[in-house]
C-alpha cells in the first residue's frame, strides 16, 4: 500500500476517498470560513466541473478544443434571459444546459470534421463568433452594455452558500459522468480515437457519433455552470462571459492534473485556482506571464499532469539522504 501511494498519486479507492474528502472540505467552507473562503470554494468547484467537462473531448478523445468559453457564455446568457422572462431559477438553469448541449451537438456535426490544429483554430473561432452574435443582438442580450440578471434571494453569505452547493452538485454529476464514460463503451471508443482515429474507424468504432457525444458532454456542464454563475454575479457582458482567457485556463487545469482521468481535472483545477489566487494577491502584474509559464512547463516537462509524476523517486532519494546522514553521524 505504501509503495503504491508513494509511487504515484492514487487513482483507485484511496484516490477517490481523497477526492471525496476534498469535496467535503469545499462543502464545509460556509460553516468554517468567511465569504472570501466561500468564494474561493465556489471558483474551485466551478472550474473543476468545467475541467471535467473539457476532459471528455480533450482528455479522452485527444481533440484540442478551445470552445469552452462559448459554451460557458451561452449558458450565462440563456439562463439570464430565461430568468428575465419569468422562468424560475432552476428551470432557467436546466434550459441553459439543454440549449448549450443541443448547440454543441449540432456544431459538432460540422466542426468535428476538422482535426488537429485546424480543429483547434475552428474551436477558438466559435468563441469569437458567439461573442460577436451576442454583442450584436442588443434587443435580446443587451449588446455590449451587458445584461442585468435577477438577483438570488437571501443575504450575501446565504447566496454564496447556495451557489457553492449548486456548483458542487454540477461537479459531482460531471464526476459521475466521467466515471461512467471511463468504464463504458463510450470511453473505450474515445480512447481508440485518441490513439489512432483511422484505425478505430476501420475496426468498427463509429468515430463521428462518439466524437459528437464527447463534444456534447464537453459543453453540457459548462452551460449549467454558466447559468449558475450569471445568477450569482447578477450582471453579465460579452467580454467577461466569452473570455478567451477562460477557454485557455480550463484545458490547462485538466492538463495540470492529468487528462483522460476522473481525478486529474479536479486536482488540476484546485491547484490552479489556489496558485492563481496567490499570484493575484502577490504578483498582480505578472499573473498572466506566470500562466504562460505554467503552460510552457506543462508542454515540455509534465505532459501527463501531476498524476503521472513518479513520487516514489523523490521519496527514495529523501530516504537515501536520511540514511547517508545517519551513516555520517
Amino acid at each position: 500500500m505504501t509503495s503504491g501511494l508513494l509511487g504515484r498519486l492514487p487513482a483507485g479507492a484511496l484516490g477517490y476517498a481523497l477526492c471525496a474528502l476534498w469535496i467535503a472540505l469545499l462543502a464545509a467552507s460556509p460553516l468554517t470560513g468567511d465569504n472570501y473562503l466561500v468564494r474561493i470554494a465556489v471558483m474551485i468547484s466551478m472550474f473543476s466541473a468545467m475541467a471535467l467537462s473539457w476532459n471528455f473531448i480533450g482528455g479522452f478523445t485527444g481533440y484540442p478544443s478551445f470552445s469552452t468559453a462559448a459554451f460557458f457564455g451561452l449558458g450565462c446568457y440563456v439562463g439570464a434571459i430565461a430568468q428575465r422572462n419569468g422562468l424560475p431559477l432552476f428551470a432557467a438553469w436546466a434550459l441553459a444546459t439543454l440549449f448549450v448541449a443541443a448547440f454543441a451537438a449540432l456544431l459538432g456535426l460540422i466542426i468535428l470534421r476538422l482535426k488537429g490544429h485546424y480543429f483547434a483554430i475552428g474551436s477558438i473561432a466559435i468563441v469569437e463568433v458567439t461573442r460577436l452574435l451576442v454583442s450584436s443582438w442588443g434587443s435580446v442580450t443587451g449588446g455590449g452594455d451587458g445584461l442585468n440578471v435577477p438577483l438570488m434571494q437571501g443575504s450575501p453569505g446565504a447566496v454564496a452558500a447556495q451557489v457553492l452547493y449548486a456548483m458542487l452538485g454540477v461537479l459531482l454529476v460531471a464526476f459521475a459522468a466521467t466515471l461512467a464514460v471511463q468504464r463504458g463503451r463510450l470511453g473505450f471508443g474515445l480512447r481508440c480515437i485518441h490513439q489512432n482515429e483511422d484505425a478505430a474507424d476501420m475496426v468498427g468504432v463509429d468515430t463521428t457519433r462518439f466524437k459528437i457525444a464527447a463534444y456534447t458532454l464537453s459543453a453540457l456542464f459548462c452551460g449549467t455552470v454558466g447559468a449558475i454563475y450569471a445568477s450569482w454575479v447578477g450582471y453579465i457582458d460579452p467580454t467577461d462571459s466569452f473570455s478567451i482567457l477562460l477557454t485557455i485556463k480550463v484545458p490547462v487545469m485538466a492538463l495540470l492534473g492529468g487528462p483522460g482521468t476522473a481525478i486529474g481535472p479536479v486536482l488540476g483545477a484546485g491547484v490552479f485556482v489556489l496558485l492563481e489566487e496567490f499570484f493575484w494577491a502577490n504578483f498582480l502584474q505578472w499573473n498572466r506571464a506566470i500562466l504562460g509559464g505554467i503552460i510552457v512547463f506543462l508542454i515540455f516537462f509534465l505532459p501527463g499532469g501531476l498524476l503521472k509524476i513518479d513520487y516514489r523517486r523523490f521519496y527514495r532519494r529523501a530516504a537515501e539522504r536520511r540514511a547517508a546522514g545517519k551513516a555520517a553521524a
